[in-house]
């Protein structure tokens, strides 16, 4: 069987990533190790990017579904300390955390511009990863999308011209290959990426259980002699990391934790005497960090863990993956359409290393800061004075939000908007600009004070739509060109005419138009 793309690993970034190619127009095949959606209770949150990027495919609504479920797992929690404990105050609003330091939403300073502007999906945050994989698990099947569970990738030829996958199903064909295959990844062993970084220094575990004697352990993060630990805020939740150089000698990461073992760490670190009756959902984890030297060699690919490793907190990783995918969907799948040549490829590994090293150095950080010696508990001491602060948590937040995050543009002429995610800009018809991005893909926007005509994506209809309307915001640009996945690749400030940088943009993003006369006369 021969597909344009075969995605090794069905997980949320592996299905995100099908997705993009489906509504690219690629075939794609998704194989999958696991029969089931893994239970194991992972990341719990979204940044904004991610939200973002779902927002503008039309899954808002089932994101709120699952956040407002979400909310009464964390009001039960609240409910049930408040009946242990005594009388307890409404909980501030939080808005992460940093090392394991609280971020209070109410000491955001509302007038930042980068926190602003972003729309419905400010919205929403809280959506564990499960349900979330559900959502794309739908999401791909009603795209046409073929995921095959149970099947495990063993092996794989490339020849320049084709990928060859063996499999516990049966052989595979296809014009490309991209692992999400985890931090494990079969597909990075084999194709031979080189994957540095840094060894561990933690044995975390992370689950759902029920315990006795959890009326003695703190709400939320704490630091102790030991570690750190957090304790909620959904019922029976319990994280706990010990500072042993990733837990030599212990079971490894593929060997079941017992009831023993869990206990045992959590009594380490808490200083409590906890009993752990019953595991619901566990995972042991360490804080890890490698990074792929690059994302591409020859006709295989790789997103998500795969690519990067790192300490959970947080979840940075499943961020980082939704945007690897994100990224590498439109134009993978603008490649197999013969509407691009391979070097657009380049540009993913050139805009998403960055954001992954970064993402490995923020870890890196939070580890530091939550050992128990002296001297990184005075650190700790100095940045939790500087989190109390509303430009602190501003930075901290920003940070954590991902609305930092910018692509470098080609040619790029200054405008302030170019390689940021674009505003969610209301038009005159009272759509938003989201609205436009459902199919995957590009938008021009054009108000009416731009000087460029009707033809300016002539040969462009079938990757550009265009939206001709006023942009209710006085400080919006007068046109601006949108990627597939929602970054902003050029943009021209209202009364002016720059042709010449649109023309430019078209070619470099979405390549030659079907009527190269016809365009941009």
């Amino acid at each position: 069987m021969s597909y344009d793309v075969v995605v090794a690993g069905g997980g949320p970034v592996g299905l995100m990533l099908a997705c993009e190619l489906r509504l690219g127009g690629a075939s794609v095949v998704v194989l999958e190790r696991l029969t089931e959606i893994d239970p194991t209770l992972k990341a719990g949150s979204l940044n904004t990017p991610s939200v973002e990027a779902l927002y503008r495919r039309g899954l808002l609504p089932a994101l709120k579904e699952v956040q407002e479920r979400a909310m009464e797992l964390v009001e039960a929690f609240m409910r049930k300390q408040a009946s242990t404990e005594g009388p307890r105050r409404t909980p501030p609003r939080f808005a992460g955390h940093f090392a394991g330091m609280m971020l209070s939403a109410e000491r955001l300073d509302a007038d930042d511009p980068e926190l602003s502007g972003r729309g419905p999906a400010a919205e929403i945050g809280l959506v564990p990863q499960q349900q979330l994989e559900q959502i794309l698990a739908v999401r791909a099947a009603e795209l046409g999308v073929e995921v095959r569970r149970g099947v495990e990738v063993t092996g794989f030829t490339d020849d320049g011209e084709q990928v060859t996958i063996t499999t516990t199903g049966g052989p595979v064909h296809g014009r490309w290959l991209v692992g999400c295959d985890g931090g494990r990844s079969t597909v990075r062993k084999l194709a031979g990426f080189e994957f540095p970084g840094t060894d561990p220094e933690i044995t975390a575990y992370q689950a759902v259980a029920e315990m006795e004697g959890t009326e003695h352990l703190g709400v939320g993060w704490q630091a102790t002699p030991t570690g750190v630990y957090s304790h909620g805020p959904v019922p029976g939740r319990i994280l706990v990391a010990r500072f042993d150089g990733g837990a030599p000698g212990r079971a490894d990461k593929t060997t079941p934790v017992t009831t023993e073992e869990l206990q045992e760490a959590v009594r380490y670190v808490t200083g409590s005497e906890v009993v752990v009756k019953k595991i619901t959902s566990v995972t042991r984890f360490t804080d890890n960090a490698r990074q792929a030297a690059t994302y591409r060699l020859g006709r295989v690919l790789l997103a998500g863990d795969a690519a990067h490793v790192h300490s959970p907190f947080g979840g940075q990783g499943l961020n980082l993956g939704l945007g690897d995918a994100v990224n590498l969907g439109w134009k993978l799948a603008a490649v197999v359409r013969g509407q691009a040549p391979e070097g657009l490829l380049d540009t993913y590994t050139r805009e998403r290393h960055p954001i992954g090293a970064w993402v490995l150095d923020w870890t890196r950080a939070q580890i530091a800061l939550m050992r128990p010696d002296p001297h990184a508990r005075a650190a700790r001491a100095v940045v939790a004075d500087l989190i109390g602060t509303v430009t602190g948590t501003t930075y901290f937040v920003k940070k954590i939000s991902g609305v930092w995050q910018r692509y470098d543009m080609p040619g790029d002429s200054g405008h302030p908007l170019a390689g940021r995610s674009v505003p969610d800009y209301e038009f005159e018809d009272g759509s938003r600009l989201a609205d436009h991005l459902h199919d995957g893909r590009g938008l021009l926007v054009r108000q009416g004070g731009s000087g460029l005509g009707g033809t300016a994506v002539d040969g462009y209809g079938d990757r550009i739509a265009t939206v001709t309307t006023a942009i209710g915001d006085p400080h919006a640009p007068g046109a601006l060109l949108v990627r597939p996945d929602g970054v902003v690749a050029w943009a021209e400030d209202p009364d002016t005419t720059d042709a010449e940088g649109l023309a430019n943009a078209l070619e470099t993003w979405f390549g030659t138009p079907a009527d190269v006369s016809a365009a941009l006369r």
